[in-house]
């Protein structure tokens, strides 16, 4: 269920991803990111094309000050590698859904 990647993908990796991609920023031991999981989790699995990566973030990290991550979660929706959208500190599945649909 908090299967974040400590050091999943560079920058570079990340904007040649193709297709759509949602970067899920956050912690294994973040209550915010406990709460938001079964939310995001319902809304990701019902696009089956979407690509979700969970990526570990904090002090030092790269990828999230990259992407000016402040808050966890903070999901960002990519297509081919290029920012669409983000969502932070999602709630219910119905916001995630309607965020999914930009």
């Amino acid at each position: 269920m908090f299967d974040y990647a400590e050091e999943a993908f560079t920058l570079e990796q990340i904007s040649e991803l193709s297709g759509d991609v949602v970067l899920e920023f956050g912690t294994p031991w973040c209550g915010h990111c406990q709460a938001a999981s079964p939310a995001i989790e319902e809304a990701v699995t019902e696009h089956s094309g979407l690509r979700h990566i969970k990526i570990y973030d904090g002090k030092g990290k790269r990828l999230g000050r990259a992407f000016k991550v402040k808050l966890w979660p903070t999901l960002i929706l990519l297509h081919n590698g290029n920012e669409m959208g983000r969502l932070v500190r999602p709630l219910r599945s119905d916001q995630v859904r309607q965020f999914l649909s930009l």
